[in-house]
């Protein structure tokens, strides 16, 4: 089960960040502005932050492993459809389906893993999913550097969309069953609780810090390799992908770390937290560096900003899977999801506006780290823990 989630979320995030990829192609033959390549590129995130509520509410109702089957076949399509447009608007409407689509990915993997995964075994196993939401870009780019040098944007979208449907097969075969409840008899807590709750606004306005700065790097990042670093799109995919891995590595780590303190009785909501504030505040610190003239010390510290961000996603949903309990991690999952995607909305479109302003990324990271920081201090101050601690 685990496997084949891992192998979903890599083509997730593939096919979430394939605009990215292609934005410096896209772009000339389109003749799009920056600002035009900023709302496109937040346009998924648009009605993925807001359809997070519904499919929240329909993988704690219905049957979770089909409830993401269909937002699965959802996306992928949209993602084919994407390399036959011609048009900016065409290009807008497939970014939206996309966004409905993959909005069930996040509440359908917290409520899989909280439902069938100990609280020991938690961390590792979000750890896997998380390493495979950067390994997911990390063979985006180095998969669409080559297709699109070879044959152009338009074969990157249709192999990869077409491509990813053969994973249906084995995972209407293999996924977990879960009854469909009656209206209503949802336990744990509802949705007026949880909005109602200060840990959960911790959780909900931290996942929004840390989305901003990321989903910046996801979609952003391609260009700035190839327009401020000067790199060929071939050196642009290979330095793409080594950051994406170190944070790859770095959340495997620190969750199997998270899982042997919690085995050991540690105070779980509280460790977790931890690490999310320490990847924060090492993120932070370093991605203003990354624009140094050096190569060598710009991608010195670039790496060492995507490890930070290892650290914070090894326990991110590790963290809420504790505090919503398994009957409401669908729930909360999507509340955190919405809101924290917002970022994502504006992270986008922020940074095209800086960059068509100061001409340089340097603003738009600077900006990005002031916003991690305050995610940091959310944590640290907004977030009640309870004193619970792992007893097997």
């Amino acid at each position: 089960m685990l496997l084949l989630l891992s192998v979903s979320v890599l083509i997730n995030y593939m096919d979430r960040g394939n605009l990215g990829i292609a934005a410096p192609q896209l772009t000339r033959e389109l003749h799009l502005t920056d600002s035009q390549m900023g709302f496109l590129l937040s346009a998924f995130f648009w009605t993925y932050a807001l359809f997070q509520i519904v499919s929240g509410w329909l993988v704690d109702r219905w049957d979770v492993a089909r409830v993401y089957a269909a937002g699965f076949l959802l996306w992928s399509l949209a993602t084919f459809a994407m390399g036959l447009v011609t048009g900016f608007a065409a290009l807008i409407a497939f970014r939206l389906l996309l966004g409905i689509g993959e909005s069930v990915a996040f509440p359908a993997y917290s409520k899989i893993l909280s439902t069938n995964f100990r609280e020991e075994e938690r961390g590792l196993a979000n750890s896997v999913i998380d390493a495979c939401t950067k390994f997911g870009p990390a063979a985006g780019v180095l998969l669409g550097g080559w297709m699109i040098g070879q044959w152009g944007w338009r074969w990157f979208f249709i192999v990869t969309g077409a491509g990813a449907l053969v994973w249906l097969v084995p995972w209407l075969y293999y996924s977990p069953r879960q009854q469909a409840r009656a209206a209503g008899s949802e336990r744990g807590p509802g949705w007026m609780e949880i909005l109602a709750s200060r840990s959960a606004w911790a959780t909900f306005i931290g996942l929004f810090c840390h989305n901003y700065n990321w989903y910046l790097l996801l979609t952003w990042l391609p260009s700035f390799l190839i327009r401020e670093r000067g790199f060929s799109m071939g050196m642009m995919a290979l330095y793409n992908a080594l950051p994406l891995c170190a944070t790859a590595v770095t959340t495997i780590a620190a969750g199997i770390w998270s899982d042997r303190l919690a085995a050991r009785g540690a105070n779980v909501p509280r460790m977790r937290r931890n690490f999310l504030i320490s990847g924060m505040v090492v993120t932070a610190l370093a991605l203003p560096f990354s624009t140094l003239p050096s190569h060598a010390a710009a991608m010195t510290f670039l790496v060492i900003s995507f490890a930070g961000i290892g650290l914070y996603v090894s326990n991110c949903w590790a963290l809420t899977q504790n505090l919503a309990g398994a009957e409401a991690s669908g729930r909360w999952t999507g509340l955190q999801n919405a809101v924290g995607n917002m970022g994502g909305v504006v992270a986008p479109v922020v940074t095209g506006i800086l960059i068509e302003r100061t001409g340089r990324f340097f603003a738009a990271f600077v900006t990005s780290s002031a916003v991690v920081l305050c995610g940091a201090l959310v944590y640290l101050v907004l977030l009640r823990l309870p004193n619970r601690r792992y007893s097997s």
